[in-house]
């Protein structure tokens, strides 16, 4: 990757962790629009990289609760 997306993936593992600690959900949007104000690329970058995150998050999510009922139906 680019330093535009290796510095907005940093933000985003940063901000995702600073938004789970803290119970925040404004903090992805408040870094976002603080973001565009001076540069549109690093914001869009930034909001990519949370959304990509955010969506693997939830297919592994998706993924464990798939092979755990699998397990589940084996040892019926």
């Amino acid at each position: 990757m680019g330093v535009t997306e290796d510095l907005a993936d940093q933000l985003a593992q940063d901000a995702l962790k600073a938004e789970e600690l803290t119970g925040d959900e404004r903090i992805v949007d408040d870094l976002a629009n603080m973001m565009g104000a001076t540069s549109q690329t690093a914001e869009e970058a930034f909001l990519t990289a949370v959304r990509v995150r955010r969506a693997n998050a939830k297919a592994r999510a998706m993924l464990l609760e798939r092979i755990n009922a699998f397990k589940a139906a084996q040892q019926s």
